[in-house]
């Protein structure tokens, strides 16, 4: 119903990172990557200075099946069954927040956001400081 290839949305900030899926650079964010629907991804978006983000694109049956078998009866289902067509990736749009190198991130159960960096910028300006209890 839909073709064998799916357009999935990459970005991340910040933009400019290299995008790659499996052993294939596709380019940088942000930018749509047009993927085979048959097969699951693996995603690794790269810049210099942050770590490296990787994520899972999975398939899952289409909802278009029942669709297919309407309208194109049991050969249309068997050959989006053999070409992937009968898939669909997901998430559909991905997007990585990069984290510097050196640098930890946790979150609380009040949703407070605590960074950790072993080396602080010049311009960076201190605001408040933990103590241990």
């Amino acid at each position: 119903m839909h073709g064998t290839t799916q357009k999935i949305g990459i970005s991340s900030s910040p933009s400019g990172a290299k995008v790659t899926v499996g052993d294939k650079v596709e380019g940088e964010t942000p930018l749509f990557a047009e993927l085979d629907r048959g097969t699951e991804h693996i995603v690794k978006i790269d810049l210099p200075g942050f770590e490296t983000a990787e994520m899972t694109l999975t398939k899952s049956v289409s909802g278009w099946v029942w669709g297919n078998i309407v309208f194109g009866g049991i050969i249309g289902l068997v050959v989006d069954a053999s070409t992937g067509g009968l898939y669909e990736l997901s998430p559909a749009q991905l997007n990585a927040e990069l984290q510097e190198s050196g640098s930890t991130t946790s979150m609380n159960e009040n949703g407070l956001v605590v960074m950790v960096v072993l080396t602080p910028k010049k311009e960076w300006k201190k605001i408040a400081r933990l103590e241990r209890m």
